[in-house]
């Protein structure tokens, strides 16, 4: 099933950057969600797994950058 969200959500997905979820692909309960995402640094069309999907900080909501997104970032720059 393919849900398309809207508005899309900001998220990191760890190794490729930012970007924003424009949908989500569910096939059951034996698969990974993948998030259909567009990196922001690229346009590059993700379906990334669940598991290498976190949420960007958010000042205003209290949510602060992840270590793994921290890693990750760190990771690209070099």
């Amino acid at each position: 099933m393919f849900t398309q969200l809207d508005p899309p959500i900001p998220l990191h997905v760890l190794g490729k950057g930012d970007g924003y979820a424009l949908g989500v692909i569910d096939y059951g309960q034996e698969h990974n969600l993948l998030w259909v995402t567009a990196i922001d640094s690229t346009g590059e069309i993700w379906c990334a797994p669940n598991p290498e999907v976190r949420m960007q900080a958010n000042w205003s909501m209290g949510r602060a950058r992840s270590m793994a997104v921290k890693a990750s970032k760190e990771a690209m720059a070099g």
